[in-house]
């Protein structure tokens, strides 16, 4: 596998635009610091959670 001339452009996981997926992009995949940051708060606030339904109790274990 050769390396390209050109750098690889990626969607930004935050606003969605163009992002240089290269090393020269220090904040990969996103496009900029501020998306970078913006993806961290969410991260951090739990924004991304799954929503998920309670453990069902099971009357045959245990106690």
């Amino acid at each position: 596998m050769t390396p390209s001339s050109s750098p690889k452009i990626v969607r930004c996981p935050t606003c969605g635009g163009d992002s240089i997926f290269a090393p020269s992009n220090l904040w990969r995949p996103f496009c900029s610091e501020r998306c970078r940051q913006i993806d961290l708060g969410a991260w951090a606030s739990e924004s991304f959670a799954v929503p998920a339904s309670p453990p069902v109790e099971d009357d045959s274990l245990p106690h």
